[in-house]
């Protein structure tokens, strides 16, 4: 298989092969009449078919960047991108905030890493980024919008490890919301946190 060479293509492929093979793998689970109210969904599904398409059929130049140079940084692509590429369809695609609708306002269950964003002195969260891999936003560029989902948690969550993926269960709906970490082209009320398990 090629090299992928984009961080953006990486990250969706990486988040298939985590979670895409683990979630049918529950199968033989028992399932509380409780989880069946969620839909069970995966990253790929938040993003619009035709954007997917063009995520999925990156253009010629994208082969041609060098692993670890100054391009191979999704900020750097967009940055340093002359008049021709700001509009080119394929990074239009890389910050993308086109949505799935038929999503909006359903129960969904979604497995992810947790960015917190508020938190108090016990370090109780309130409030959090839900991202399809581990170190988005904080170590990595954040995923395009439509892959970032903002989690309004009141009654708050404590975790002891935020490496580890949850499954977030909750009212999704196509909300755009922007801070200083990144921009988010989903939200949810927090329903249920629970650790993903195979």
């Amino acid at each position: 298989m090629e090299v992928l060479k984009s961080l953006p293509l990486y990250f969706l492929v990486v988040a298939l092969a985590t979670f895409s093979s683990t979630i049918f793998a529950q199968d033989g689970d028992s399932i509380s009449a409780e989880e069946t109210q969620f839909q069970t969904v995966e990253w790929v599904d938040l993003i619009p078919p035709e954007v997917l398409e063009i995520l999925l059929n990156p253009p010629a130049y994208i082969s041609e960047i060098e692993d670890g140079s100054p391009e191979d940084q999704i900020t750097s692509q967009i940055s340093n991108a002359t008049l021709e590429e700001e509009e080119d369809v394929y990074q239009r695609a890389l910050a993308s905030t086109d949505v799935n609708t038929e999503l909006d306002g359903q129960s969904v269950r979604i497995p992810g890493f947790v960015v917190p964003l508020e938190f108090d002195e016990a370090q109780t969260i309130s409030q959090f980024f839900l991202v399809p891999y581990f170190g988005a936003c904080l170590h990595m560029p954040p995923p395009p919008p439509n892959q970032i989902i903002l989690v309004d948690a009141p009654a708050g969550v404590q975790m002891a490890a935020l490496y580890e993926p949850f499954w977030i269960e909750g009212q999704i709906s196509t909300t755009v919301s922007e801070n200083d970490m990144a921009k988010s082209a989903y939200a949810m009320q927090l329903h249920r946190l629970t650790p993903y398990r195979e």
